[in-house]
């Protein structure tokens, strides 16, 4: 059984996930926070308690709905990286229901491809291209033994079309 300040300091590692924060809020003396929340940690009951705790952690707010309206104000306040961070989450929170798992067709999957090259650039999309173990560095459109052809290559403009003239 845990005294009032080994419960105190449980309950503030849950709530900052470290030890001298911890400590500190359970009324240990800041000179020695540090040394007294390793040892908190080390005591089999107080790691125990803190896993209770965070088992019986809940909260009434809507994860979702809430990283939604910081995107909502992140992207119409004009910080970027917010509202790109904000979307990274809502990313990892619905999991399996990402873009990936949507791109099942052919079609499909290839008018993503093109728009996430437009949006790269020329230039960078043939920085990318010349890096592949397809690439052909002399510039032409050779036929490949497999009846696929070449990827463009900066100043082609027969994006994706086969070449009829021989």
């Amino acid at each position: 059984m845990l005294n009032e300040k080994q419960e105190k300091f449980a309950q503030a590692y849950v709530l900052h996930r470290n030890a001298t924060e911890a400590a500190k809020a359970a009324g240990y003396a800041a000179g020695s926070a540090n040394n007294q929340g390793y040892r908190l940690m080390q005591l089999q009951e107080v790691v125990d308690r803190v896993h209770e705790l965070e088992q019986e952690l809940e909260t009434d707010v809507n994860v979702i709905e809430e990283i939604e309206s910081q995107y909502t104000f992140a992207k119409a306040n004009g910080h970027t990286n917010s509202a790109i961070k904000a979307l990274e989450l809502l990313s990892r929170v619905r999991g399996a229901n990402s873009d990936a798992s949507r791109l099942t067709d052919k079609e499909t999957l290839e008018t993503a491809i093109v728009g996430y090259l437009n949006v790269l650039g020329e230039e960078k999309v043939s920085n990318l291209v010349s890096k592949c173990d397809f690439y052909n560095s002399d510039g032409e459109d050779d036929e490949e033994p497999n009846g696929t052809y070449d990827l463009p290559f900066e100043g082609d403009t027969d994006f994706g079309e086969e070449d009829t003239a021989t």
